[in-house]
């Protein structure tokens, strides 16, 4: 809506990983020249962790652009799967032909095998990026391990890019995949933006989607990192929002009312979807009382199907149990008539 009023070519802060929008950070720079550096060296893994939102998915696509021709990727993106369908997909990337029906791993291995020994015949260098890879399990990974084993004398014939959050570094450090984790040539992790850089940021996306003016005021620009922890993500989502709400109110830059005004919708949002949440919760603990309450009603007053036969035959069988009061005075009633019976027979 605000990019007719600001006179934007495009979205300014759209969350999509276009490489073009990249801001080269210092940490952004080192995090892509680990991933050139380690695909310069055949064979192994390379390791790019970082928080949800820093732009690691952004700076792979970067690296994409700058890989040499001869790299052949194959790019997956969808990690929960199993050993076998992780196979099959990286299969299917590298346009690899495979027995049609129920997979197996060997037959699968052994097609890939076959490919990576071509590939490198021909000079090409084959690379499997593996995106949201805290996701694998540790059997897959170490299914990933055991394809790097293909070796020539001198260099390995598969390299493996991991991306992925900070737990990744968890796994990997784990025992049981020791052996992966010696064989990482470089890894890299990727924090958020500092305070200094975020209004370099903000005007490096603005002139690339086409308005070089800055539409951001300088308090709105030091409250964005105290709003936002300096996550591109979030940050894009602020300022999205705020330039709606500038446009709205006819506003020629972007204040730090308005840029609060923005992050607090942005949390309100997240509040009511919680909100929601507690609400259903309620709602389905209100329907079990409810049960609760009319299974009690129905069966209120009466005996237990299994005890009612019992108690009638005991009902029948004994005599009426009497208070001790209504006992003693027949008793003493019984023993005056018997007196009186005595003594006339007397």
């Amino acid at each position: 809506m605000y990019k007719d009023y600001f006179g934007f070519r495009e979205d300014p802060f759209s969350i999509a990983p276009d490489p073009r929008y990249l801001f080269m950070s210092n940490q952004h720079q080192e995090a892509l020249a680990h991933l050139l550096f380690g695909v310069r060296r055949p064979g192994g893994f390379v390791l790019l962790t970082g928080e949800v939102g820093t732009g690691k998915t952004t700076v792979c696509r970067c690296f994409l652009e700058q890989l040499p021709e001869e790299s052949l990727v194959a790019f997956i993106v969808n990690p929960r799967q199993t050993a076998v369908e992780l196979l099959a997909s990286i299969c299917d990337e590298f346009r690899i032909s495979r027995p049609s029906g129920i997979l197996s791993v060997k037959p699968l291995v052994d097609r890939i095998n076959a490919y990576l020994l071509q590939a490198h015949a021909a000079g090409r260098n084959p690379v499997v990026i593996i995106d949201e890879a805290q996701n694998l399990k540790a059997e897959v990974l170490e299914q990933l391990r055991l394809l790097t084993n293909l070796e020539t004398n001198r260099e390995k014939l598969l390299q493996i890019i991991l991306l992925g959050q900070p737990e990744l570094r968890e796994i990997l450090a784990g025992k049981n995949l020791r052996q992966l984790s010696q064989r990482i040539t470089a890894r890299y992790h990727l924090g958020p933006l500092l305070p200094r850089e975020i209004p370099a940021y903000v005007q490096h996306r603005l002139s690339r989607a086409g308005v070089e003016r800055p539409l951001f005021s300088s308090s709105a620009l030091r409250s964005l990192y105290r709003l936002t922890g300096g996550i591109p993500r979030l940050i894009n989502l602020v300022c999205d929002r705020a330039l709606l709400g500038a446009s709205v109110e006819k506003q020629s830059m972007v204040g730090r009312r308005i840029l609060r005004q923005a992050a607090s919708e942005l949390q309100g949002e997240k509040r009511d979807s919680r909100l929601l949440v507690w609400i259903n919760c309620l709602l389905a603990l209100a329907l079990v009382v409810v049960l609760g309450l009319i299974v009690h009603n129905f069966f209120k007053g009466r005996p237990l199907p299994g005890l009612t036969s019992a108690t009638s035959i005991h009902t029948g069988c004994l005599p009426p149990i009497t208070s001790p009061e209504v006992f003693a005075r027949d008793h003493e009633n019984s023993r005056s008539g018997l007196v009186a019976v005595v003594g006339e027979a007397c």
